[in-house]
């Protein structure tokens, strides 16, 4: 038996085998006590008590620390076999590197748990449309901290990371340079989302477009024009470029001018802009703000003209429409004639002088 257990495998001794396995199986059987520990008794502490916070973090702690107690009982029977100072080498840097995956992985499951519990709500409740962007600042912070995590790793294997970051800048400013319109979108997609120019169903218009807001993405957002088409603006676009959100005025400015026909009495354009200002006074779908003046005398009317503002929200389509047919009978019922294009020719006749 004593020669058994001194006889030599790989460079150990089957003893040292032995020793080696039985600290790596302990620390498999310790996890499973662990594990069971945490899902029984911990979690079901946790689960009593008013704050969510307690039960984030056991939840969150609970594999990671599994795993830790897998790497210490592995690192502890190793430390009972000997092999080369190449193997040796190699080895040690597996052991870092796990351990600061595992410290990485810890750290990015408390973090992304703690966003998701309790900074995602708050956002979420204090606008409505930053949930189409709290999954991107999700996954970029995860990957932030992934990243850190590798390079940690990588450092503690012993690699030279200062050469590896500048690998990876000048990687990463070629993949810029092909990439930044897409990023340029991307960072357009979240100015939107953060400075609220426009939401959905309001109307914008942009680059000689004109229509509704019927989809905001984090790449690009579609517009229904008014002719019915839909147009799909990258969202750079709107960080380089002046958008009229016209479903924001508070109302809608309009103008009008009425030409009267040049045989209109003083006391007739009096009476023209008294029913002008009475119509608008008694719309209900337009402002009491008005403007009414004798603008001046044209090639062949005398005109009025008419400044008036429609409230937000109303047809501004058939508020003119009623304005004009009520213009259009009252004029009519007072004798107010509307004047058309004309020109006066003057005509003289000269007598040839008779001769002598």
């Amino acid at each position: 038996m004593k020669e058994l257990i001194e006889t030599i495998f790989l460079g150990n001794s089957v003893e040292n085998w032995l020793f080696a396995i039985a600290f790596t199986a302990g620390a498999i059987i310790l996890a499973k006590i662990m594990f069971t520990i945490f899902s029984k008794t911990f979690k079901s502490a946790a689960a009593r008590t008013a704050s969510r916070l307690d039960d984030i973090l056991i939840d969150m702690l609970e594999e990671p620390i599994i795993f830790a107690i897998l790497i210490i009982g592995m690192w502890w029977g190793y430390d009972y076999l000997t092999f080369s100072e190449g193997v040796e080498t190699w080895i040690h840097r597996i052991f870092r590197v796990l351990i600061a995956i595992n410290i990485t992985w810890l750290v990015a499951r408390i973090v992304d748990a703690l966003l998701k519990e309790y900074l995602i709500p708050y956002a979420e409740k204090a606008d409505s449309n930053v949930d189409h962007v709290m999954p991107i600042i999700r996954k970029g912070i995860k990957s932030i901290i992934w990243i850190l995590g590798i390079v940690l790793a990588l450092n503690n294997a012993g690699y030279d990371v200062g050469a590896l970051l500048a690998g990876i800048g000048i990687g990463g400013i070629a993949l810029a340079m092909a990439a930044k319109d897409f990023v340029a979108n991307i960072f357009g997609g979240i100015t939107v989302f953060t400075d609220k120019p426009f939401a959905p169903g309001d109307r914008i218009k942009i680059d000689g477009f004109d229509g509704f807001v019927t989809e905001i993405g984090i790449r690009s957002t579609r517009i229904k024009t008014l002719d019915g088409r839909v147009v799909t603006v990258p969202n750079n676009k709107f960080t380089d470029s002046f958008v009229e959100n016209v479903t924001a005025e508070p109302s809608r400015k309009m103008r009008l001018t009425l030409g009267l026909t040049y045989d209109t009495t003083h006391d007739q354009i009096r009476e023209a802009q008294d029913l002008i200002k009475s119509f608008v006074l008694n719309h209900p779908s337009m402002e009491d703000t008005h403007y009414v003046w004798f603008e001046g005398f044209g090639d062949f009317s005398l005109n009025i003209s008419l400044i008036y503002y429609i409230k937000q929200g109303e047809d501004l389509f058939q508020v003119p429409n009623d304005l004009h047919l009520l213009i259009l009978e009252k004029f009519n019922a007072a004798g107010l004639e509307f004047a058309f294009p004309t020109q006066t020719v003057y005509h003289q006749s000269l007598t040839a002088p008779q001769g002598k």
